[in-house]
C-alpha cells in the first residue's frame, strides 16, 4: 500500500516511512516488529498456561472474589461473597427467576461498574460459573484453583438442577389446583386434575365457587366412570390420612436417645469411612494421569479427553467435600433419620394449618404417587418405613417408647 501511494507516511516513535524509502530495509524491519509480535504473544500464553497448571485463575475475578494486586493473586470479597452464597441458596429452592436474583443482588448492593442492576444472563453466567466452587474453566477446559471456595459443590449442583428445570417451563393460563398430580384413579390409573365450577343463584344474584377433582380419562383402553370429589371433602380425607401417621412424642424423644448414641458411635467409625473415600480421591487422580498419557499418545482426541476430564474433576471435587463433612461432622449419615423423625412428628401441625400446598408436598413425600382416588375416596398405599410406623401406632401404646429398643423386634411388628 505504500509502495501505491495509498499511504503516504508511516510514523513510529523512533522513525518514520516513505514511498521513496528503501523497500528491502522496510521489510526486514516489518519483519522483524511482526516475529517480535509473535513471539511476545507465545511467551504470554505460555505464562499463563503456567499461571493455570499451578491453580491460579489468570483473568479477572468474578463477583464475590478480588484481585490483589501486590500478591497477584485472588481473594474472597468478605462481603460480597456472603450475598452471592445467599444468591445460590435462594435460586436452589427452584421459586425464583433470574430477574428475582438482580433484583435481590441490586438490593444488596451487588451491582454492575456502572451502579445497574446486574444483566440476567450475568446473573446465570455466574450461578453456572464452577468458580465458586473451587474448579475454573480456561480455554474450554476444567482445573482446579488455589482460591477458596464460596459455595459447597453440593449447592451448586443443586442450583444448576433447578436452572435445567427452568430452563424451558411450561407456559399455562389456568393456575393449578393445589393437589393436582398428587393421586391417580383407582380406576383407569390416569392422574386426577382438578376443574373450577361455578354457581350462579338467580334469586339473589350471588355467585358460588367450588373445585372438583376428577379423573382426566385419558386412557383409550378403560372407559373411566369414576364421579368427581369437591375439594373440601378430598382435603379433610388427607387430613385424616397424615392423622394415621403422626408420631407420638414420647416416640420422638426415644429416637433422638436412639440417634444420639448412634452419633457417638459414627464419630468412633468415620476414620475408616474417610480411608475408604480418601482412596477414592486417589483412585481418580491415578485415572486422570493416565487419561493424559493416553491423551497424549493420541488414543483419544481432545473433545474426548475433554470431557472424561471435568467428569474426573466433578467427581473428585464431590468425594473431597464429602471428607471434609465427615471429619467436621460424621454423622452426616444420620441426617435422614433425623428429618424422617421430624417430618412424622410435625404432621399434626400440618394438618391443623389450612396450607393445602405443604399438606401436598408432605403427602408427596410420604406416598410418592402412589395415593388412590377411588368412589369419591383418597387411599393410600404406603412404602417404608411410613408401613411400619403405620403398624405400629396401631399395635403400641403412644405413652410406651419401650418397644424402640426392643432386642431383634425394633420397630418392626411381630
Amino acid at each position: 500500500m505504500i509502495q501505491q501511494n495509498i499511504i503516504q507516511h508511516i510514523r513510529i516513535h523512533d522513525k518514520s516511512y516513505y514511498p521513496s524509502d528503501n523497500v528491502l530495509m522496510m521489510s526486514v524491519e516489518f519483519g522483524m516488529a511482526n516475529q517480535f509480535i509473535r513471539d511476545l504473544s507465545e511467551n504470554t500464553k505460555r505464562g499463563l498456561r503456567a499461571k493455570v497448571k499451578r491453580g491460579e485463575f489468570p483473568s479477572t475475578a468474578p463477583v464475590g472474589y478480588l484481585n490483589d494486586v501486590r500478591m497477584k493473586t485472588i481473594v474472597v470479597d468478605r462481603k460480597k461473597s456472603k450475598i452471592i452464597c445467599e444468591a445460590f441458596e435462594l435460586y436452589s429452592q427452584g421459586n425464583s427467576r433470574f430477574e428475582d436474583i438482580t433484583k435481590f443482588l441490586y438490593d444488596r448492593n451487588v451491582r454492575s461498574i456502572y451502579g445497574n442492576h446486574i444483566h440476567k444472563d450475568c446473573v446465570k453466567r455466574i450461578l453456572s460459573n464452577p468458580f465458586y466452587y473451587g474448579h475454573f474453566r480456561y480455554s474450554g477446559e476444567i482445573y482446579e484453583g488455589k482460591h477458596k471456595p464460596i459455595v459447597e459443590k453440593k449447592l451448586f449442583d443443586k442450583v444448576q438442577k433447578v436452572m435445567i428445570e427452568r430452563g424451558h417451563p411450561m407456559k399455562s393460563r389456568i393456575e393449578p389446583k393445589p393437589f393436582c398430580g398428587l393421586l391417580r384413579c383407582g380406576t383407569c390409573a390416569m392422574m386426577i386434575t382438578g376443574e373450577d365450577k361455578v354457581k350462579k343463584v338467580c334469586k339473589n344474584g350471588n355467585i358460588h365457587r367450588y373445585v372438583y377433582y376428577h379423573c382426566t380419562k385419558k386412557s383409550k383402553i378403560i372407559k373411566c366412570a369414576e364421579p368427581c370429589v369437591r375439594e373440601e371433602v378430598l382435603a379433610q380425607q388427607l387430613s385424616e390420612i397424615l392423622s394415621n401417621y403422626a408420631m407420638p412424642s414420647p416416640w420422638v424423644k426415644e429416637f433422638n436417645l436412639c440417634m444420639e448414641e448412634d452419633k457417638k458411635t459414627a464419630n468412633r467409625e468415620s476414620s475408616m469411612i474417610i480411608s475408604d473415600l480418601q482412596n477414592k480421591v486417589c483412585n481418580l487422580s491415578e485415572k486422570i494421569e493416565r487419561l493424559l498419557d493416553v491423551y497424549l499418545a493420541q488414543d483419544i482426541d481432545r473433545e474426548t479427553y475433554l470431557k472424561e476430564r471435568s467428569k474426573f474433576f466433578s467427581e473428585r471435587k464431590t468425594i473431597q467435600e464429602k471428607i471434609q463433612k465427615l471429619e467436621t461432622d460424621a454423622t452426616v449419615w444420620l441426617e435422614p433419620m433425623r428429618e424422617w423423625v421430624e417430618t412424622v412428628s410435625t404432621l399434626d401441625e400440618i394438618v391443623k394449618r389450612n396450607d393445602l400446598p405443604q399438606r401436598k408436598l408432605t403427602l408427596q413425600k410420604i406416598f410418592g404417587s402412589n395415593l388412590i382416588l377411588h368412589d369419591k375416596k383418597a387411599e393410600e398405599n404406603p412404602s417404608f418405613p411410613y408401613a411400619t410406623l403405620r403398624v405400629a401406632l396401631q399395635n403400641f401404646s403412644h405413652s410406651d417408647p419401650s418397644f424402640v429398643r426392643a432386642g431383634r423386634l425394633g420397630f418392626e411388628p411381630r
